[in-house]
This record gives structure tokens, C-alpha cells and sequence, in this order.
């Protein structure tokens, strides 16, 4: 091959040499094909934010995000966080970060567990603002961090209108509920699923009667404990849907009581209870 045939592929394969360098230290494997560089150079602006000066490691071993690769509805976002550690590890997971990289206010939720965590799962619902990379974000024992990353096409969730009226919503303000499955097991990882009545307004909705923006008001805080033990301390943030919905893990060692606390920005405070009496194992 001449010299002059072989430049295009010089040229080429140092476009290629840049372009990798551009999206960083993600493994080409774990790269949603639809992420562009500027989703990237994103990323490493919000990362900065939440974990200044800190490597993040992939966590694709132990760590999986799943969500919708083109949303229904941006303004309800399923998001399920999986993680799964082998027992033999001499880790666990303490806090795990969910961040819409896209979003005006990227945090979407801060999970701080209070049990050793070799397994769990972790779903709710958030608002995605425009085509944008998630990322889960794992803090270990030992002080490591480790991600997992989607792309989900989505727009307009943090502007969209809310779904129930405002006086119906204010009737119900801080309601919650918990399902559990109809049988608890003694011992055993149990999946609880907690419903919060609450607006959660972001600050970009519009009100076409009134003609302007509905201030922020919204989830700030959720503690859920059992049997007088704490087991998750959640930070949200607007990037929480309306409703917040919330399924998560959590192993009762015997009967004993859920309690859950929220409080939201205007500092108001809700709290629910529920007894729980696990079966004995057969």
C-alpha cells in the first residue's frame, strides 16, 4: 500500500485513538452504544461534584442498572439497582448513589445501608430531563467505588405537568403504604414495597391556570428501620418522581416492627408503621 493510500488510515485511527481517550477510563464492553463523548464529559462534571477527586472503578462484576432504553413515561422512570457480592468477599456495600446525569439536579436518590450487604435490589421511580446517561454509584466497606452505567432515551420529566390535582394531592399529602409478600419468611431476604403520597414538585413545572412555575417542594429524606434497628437512610433529591415509590431488601431475623419516617422540604414529617410476623421456616 502506497503512502498515500495508507493516510486515511493514519487519520482514522487517530480520530479512533482520541475518541477513546474522550470517553475515559469506561471498558468499551460496558459503553451503551447511543452515549456520545459529550455524554461522557458529562459525567466526569457530575462525578467531580458528588465524588470529588475519587477513582470510580467498574462494578459491572458485582454492580447492574437496569432501566428502560426508551422511556414511556419520563416523568415515571422505572430504575432497579442489583448488586451481588460473593459471601467469600471481605467487602460489602454501605451507600449506593443513583444519579441522573442529565438532570438539573442529577441526584436522584442516596442509599446509606445500615446491614452488611453482600446482595441487594433497590427500585424506584425518577424523572429523566433529557436523553442522558444513569449511573448507580456503589461505596464498599473498604472504601472503593464502583458504577454501573444506562442510557435512557427520555425528555421533558422534570418540566411535566403533575399527574393528580393539587387539592387531591394535598388530602393525601404523606400517606403511605407498604406491600409485603402475603407470606414473610424467617430468615430470608423479603422485598417491601413503600409508597409515599407526596407531590414532589421539581421547580420547572408550569401551572397554566395561575401562569407561573410551581415551587419546589418534595421528598428530602426517607429512614426506614426494623425492630428498632436502622436499615436504610435515603437522601432524594427533585429527580424523584411524584409518589415516590421505593422496593427494597431487607431481612427480618424475627416479628417485629417497619417504621418509616419522610421529611420533606418544608421540614414536615411522616411517619407509618407496620408489624411484621415472618412464618418459621418448614
Amino acid at each position: 500500500m502506497s503512502a498515500r493510500a495508507s493516510r486515511p488510515a493514519i487519520l482514522l485511527g487517530s480520530f479512533l485513538a482520541a475518541l477513546l481517550l474522550t470517553v475515559g477510563s469506561v471498558p468499551a464492553q460496558t459503553r451503551p452504544s447511543d452515549a456520545k463523548p459529550e455524554d461522557y464529559a458529562r459525567w466526569d462534571s457530575v462525578r467531580e461534584v458528588y465524588f470529588p477527586d475519587r477513582e470510580i472503578e467498574d462494578g459491572s462484576a458485582f454492580l447492574s442498572l437496569e432501566a428502560p432504553y426508551r422511556a414511556h413515561d419520563a416523568a415515571l422512570v422505572p430504575i432497579t439497582m442489583k448488586a451481588s457480592i460473593p459471601e467469600d468477599a471481605g467487602w460489602s456495600i454501605r451507600t449506593l448513589t443513583l444519579l441522573i446525569d442529565g438532570n438539573p439536579v442529577p441526584l436522584a436518590g442516596k442509599f446509606h445501608l445500615h446491614d452488611d450487604r453482600k446482595a441487594l435490589e433497590i427500585s424506584t421511580r425518577v424523572r429523566v430531563n433529557e436523553y442522558t446517561l444513569i449511573h448507580a454509584v456503589a461505596e464498599t466497606s473498604d472504601g472503593r467505588l464502583l458504577s454501573a452505567e444506562r442510557y435512557v432515551k427520555a425528555a421533558g420529566g422534570c418540566s411535566a405537568p403533575a399527574m393528580k390535582d393539587p387539592q387531591q394531592a394535598l388530602a393525601r399529602l404523606g400517606k403511605m403504604k407498604l406491600n409485603l409478600p402475603q407470606s414473610v419468611p424467617a430468615d430470608a431476604p423479603v422485598t417491601a414495597q413503600l409508597l409515599v403520597s407526596h407531590p414532589n414538585h421539581s421547580g420547572m413545572q408550569f401551572d397554566q391556570i395561575s401562569r407561573t412555575y410551581v415551587p419546589p417542594y418534595f421528598v428530602r429524606s426517607i429512614k426506614v428501620s426494623y425492630d428498632g434497628k436502622p436499615l436504610m437512610e435515603v437522601e432524594t433529591d427533585i429527580s424523584l418522581s411524584e409518589d415516590p415509590s421505593l422496593h427494597f431488601t431487607f431481612q427480618p431475623r424475627g416479628p417485629g416492627e417497619l417504621d418509616v419516617r419522610v421529611t420533606d422540604s418544608k421540614d414536615q414529617v411522616y411517619t407509618g408503621d407496620w408489624q411484621v410476623t415472618p412464618e418459621p421456616a418448614s
